[in-house]
């Protein structure tokens, strides 16, 4: 495996000491990590525990004169495959957010073209004020990942709420899946931050509608599809949201992945769960649900005529969401299992819940797609139809989350033309 290399930039907060476990912890791992510490981090630790546990110097000063002899905080800025900010104050992150460079670290952070990982840690009304509200936001916007800090003790005394630097463990793992990211688009699906700053909602799986404490109704959805979506969307830098009925696949690394089991279940999750730039509906969501479950188990009868299940229509969650008068996602992508007329039935699908895409397929037995490894899909837009061939759900992802891309790209810049 090549060699990866991070650099770790140590703002002033009392969670600094956190960093050398955290150093330790990823040469553990073989990730090389080179660091700078601003002038206030050098009052919680010192320059020298840190340069015993990463084996080189630590870099504190922008106008060292050996160091800027060579343009140091440029190569600083370039020699990493990522560049991690923890802990991040709410000063640096307000200098991060206004694009001031007035130290070393800043001058960094401004210099870089590497994808950038924040890790936010202050005391809970800091972190809740409108001002850090506002630079988080900016940076986000601007396509810096930015952690959301834990909760729990402050180190004031009778202080809690969050504002807590995330655990060294959550940290390693967070800096794992960012350098594990695809580097080959054709490999791993990355889009090498196509969609960094983006948060992306993916619902994927069936639902299970109880009957009584052991039968259910449910479509026969394996969730492949909306996990792949999931991975794809994470590879290419974006927030990501999996909310997946009841399925057999392992969560996906760098997701945050919801479970719940009704259709009821996952519009309530759902709504929590935006704002989303892009909402990517691939659950099998079944239509019904039973008006009343029975709290027993069903049993047979001496006249199977007599038993009868009153059913009730099931919240149309694809069309809530692209019904949103406010908040709505800016691209809202629904999916379509047909087992005929798939592209008649897909747009009027389209038209019916005011969707902007509909990805639509032949679900039919003979097809194999259902649960299978492989899908063939039409992509249904006002504009018109594409087709795809036969291919890998993983690649459906891929292209699937690279058009998004596409899309939001150009809705951005439409907007900014029209602003001019």
């Amino acid at each position: 495996m090549a060699q990866r290399n991070i650099l770790l930039i140590i703002s002033g907060g009392i969670s600094a000491y956190k960093c050398l476990e955290l150093v330790r912890r990823l040469a553990d791992r073989h990730i090389k990590v080179r660091v700078v510490m601003t002038q206030s981090a050098q009052r919680f630790i010192t320059p020298l525990s840190v340069s015993a546990l990463t084996n080189d110097r630590v870099f504190t000063d922008l106008f060292d004169l050996n160091d800027e002899r060579e343009i140091g905080h440029i190569r600083l800025s370039r020699e990493s495959d990522l560049i991690v900010v923890a802990p991040a104050t709410a000063n640096l992150i307000a200098k991060m957010a206004n694009g001031l460079a007035d130290d070393l670290a800043t001058a960094v952070l401004l210099a870089t073209d590497k994808p950038v990982l924040v890790a936010p840690a202050m005391n809970p009304h800091m972190w809740r004020h409108k001002a850090t509200i506002r630079n988080v936001e900016q940076l986000r916007s601007d396509g810096i990942h930015v952690l959301e800090p834990a909760t729990g003790e402050m180190a004031e005394k009778n202080e809690s709420g969050q504002g807590r630097l995330p655990e060294v463990p959550q940290l390693v793992h967070e800096i794992e899946t960012r350098l594990n990211r695809g580097i080959d688009y054709e490999t791993t699906g990355s889009l090498r931050g196509a969609l960094a700053g983006r948060h992306v909602l993916i619902t994927s799986g069936p639902t299970h509608e109880p009957i009584d404490p052991v039968r259910y109704i449910a479509n026969r959805s394996s969730g492949k599809q909306g996990f792949a979506l999931a991975r794809a969307a994470a590879s290419s830098g974006a927030r990501v949201t999996l909310i997946t009925g009841p399925v057999t696949l392992a969560d996906p690394e760098g997701v945050k992945t919801i479970h719940v089991q009704t259709a009821e279940e996952m519009l309530e999750a759902v709504q929590k769960a935006l704002p989303a730039d892009i909402s990517i509906f691939a659950a099998a969501v079944a239509d019904w649900r039973v008006e009343k479950v029975q709290a027993a188990k069903i049993k047979k009868t001496a006249d199977p005529k007599s038993l009868s299940l009153k059913l009730r229509e099931n919240p149309d969650i694809l069309k809530t969401v692209a019904s949103l008068k406010q908040g709505r996602p800016k691209l809202v992508i629904g999916f379509a299992a047909e087992t005929n007329d798939v592209v008649s039935f897909a747009k009027k699908k389209l038209k019916k819940k005011g969707a902007d895409w509909i990805v639509a397929n032949d679900v039919s037995h003979k097809t194999g797609i259902m649960g299978g490894e492989h899908n063939r899909v039409f992509i249904i837009q006002n504009t018109g139809i594409q087709e795809w061939p036969q291919m890998s759900k993983i690649k459906v992802a891929q292209r699937l989350m690279s058009l998004a891309a596409d899309f939001l790209s150009a809705h951005h810049t439409s907007k900014q033309d029209a602003a001019q």
